[in-house]
């Protein structure tokens, strides 16, 4: 079961060596680890070469989504673990997860340790912090797909690609096309620290009405297009 992580990164360097070396330690010579590299005025891309298992791909420069977007397009392996620059992954998280995958599950999002800059625990459950449900008309209204706690079986990926405009967010596009083509699973073991600082590009604030509305409107339409495809 060879796995393809994906990882975004931008002006990552403050984190990034801690997550990697949690990350390289799990793949096997068949799996692949890709990062897409925005353009960065940090260190970020002179800490990813120092390792010889990384395939390294210039970014576009044009946000996270499509950062994420840029990497899923070199994806080989059959299960895709996404993930972010500055988290830590546990021990034995891959092994774990692709043990919960059956011939129906398209998705597995396990629980995440939510934590500080400096590690110390801030939930012991994003799960439960969050509220976190399946199901397309509850992740349509409130999302609860979160990016970093998933693996996405390829054919998820190649059904998504490319992602519709404008996208408020890929995880939660992910997530749906997942519940269109089979089961997704929750999986309530932690498995990273899920670290939340002044520097995430994700927010545990709330947006405006106009602006939640807007994204619903977005969401939705990317929903229809990405089923539309499904059903060709």
């Amino acid at each position: 079961m060879a796995v393809s992580v994906v990882m975004a990164v931008y002006n990552g360097e403050k984190y990034l060596k801690e997550q990697l070396d949690s990350i390289v330690c799990q793949l096997s010579f068949e799996d692949e680890l890709i990062v897409s590299l925005d353009p960065s005025n940090d260190h970020s891309k002179e800490i990813i070469e120092q390792y010889t298992n990384i395939k390294l791909v210039d970014g576009p420069g044009k946000g996270v989504i499509k950062n994420f977007e840029n990497g899923l397009k070199y994806v080989k392996n059959e299960y895709v673990f996404l993930t972010d620059q500055d988290d830590v992954w546990v021990k034995d998280k891959v092994s774990k997860v692709l043990s919960q995958f059956d011939k129906d599950t398209m998705i597995v999002m396990h629980d995440a340790i939510v934590v500080d800059e400096n590690k110390k625990e801030i939930s012991p459950s994003y799960f439960d912090m969050r509220n976190v449900r399946l199901g397309i008309k509850e992740n349509l209204l409130k999302n609860s797909y979160i990016g970093c706690c998933m693996c996405v079986r390829k054919e998820v990926v190649d059904k998504a690609l490319p992602f519709p405009e404008p996208l408020p967010m890929h995880d939660q596009y992910l997530g749906l096309t997942g519940e269109l083509m089979g089961q997704n699973k929750l999986f309530k073991e932690p498995l990273i620290l899920y670290r939340r600082h002044g520097e995430n590009v994700s927010s545990q604030s709330h947006a405006s009405f106009k602006q939640m509305f807007k994204w619903r409107m977005e969401i939705l339409k990317a929903f229809k297009m990405v089923k539309l495809r499904i059903q060709k």
